[in-house]
């Protein structure tokens, strides 16, 4: 029998919490399992398995996140727009370093397709409105914004930045005001 209050949702919940705590990539059932003091076996009727878990926790992660970059770009356009954009990135991979790994999961096309990870890429090309970008720059745009805020992030998190100066914050300042330099120069007036 399978412990009361156990859903799909509270255990994706708890995954995401034991993400931040030992890591996505170490997030299974069987650790999830000892996190609620019952069989790994009891936990299959909710979750098919530990690949089925982390698609949760990474569906969970992408909503949470897009729901905070959202809230920073309400009424914010151009530079300062971009700034809180990257800053949401920033700070979530702080807080819940586990859930922002679990957002780059490779999502099969049609979980991807249905996933917040559509309004990521829309939120990204609105704020990129102000830059009056034609196609094809604006898709390369979309694309360098989350390659360098995804590698700025993960070379930070990983302490690569650590043991120089300017510290971190100086650099991130001025990679974020090279890129609406760089913005501003390929748009179309």
């Amino acid at each position: 029998m399978v412990r009361a209050g156990l859903t799909p949702e509270r255990l994706t919940r708890a995954g995401a919490e034991l993400a931040d705590e030992v890591g996505f990539d170490r997030v299974t059932v069987a650790a999830l399992a000892r996190r609620f003091g019952v069989r790994t076996a009891s936990l299959y009727s909710h979750v098919k398995s530990s690949q089925d878990l982390k698609t949760r926790i990474a569906l969970f992660a992408l909503e949470e996140l897009a729901d905070r970059a959202s809230d920073a770009l309400a009424g914010r356009a151009g530079k300062d727009a971009l700034i809180a954009f990257a800053d949401a990135y920033r700070d979530y991979a702080r807080e819940h370093p586990g859930r922002y790994d679990a957002t780059r999961l490779r999502l099969d096309s049609e979980t991807a397709a249905a996933s917040a990870g559509v309004r990521h890429a829309r939120m990204t090309r609105a704020l990129l409105r102000a830059y009056h970008l034609a196609e094809p720059d604006r898709t390369h745009a979309v694309r360098m914004l989350g390659s360098v805020f995804h590698g700025y992030i993960s070379l930070e998190l990983a302490g690569g930045f650590d043991h120089t100066a300017p510290d971190s914050q100086a650099s991130w300042l001025w990679t974020l005001d090279s890129l609406d330099a760089l913005l501003r120069r390929h748009g179309t007036p």
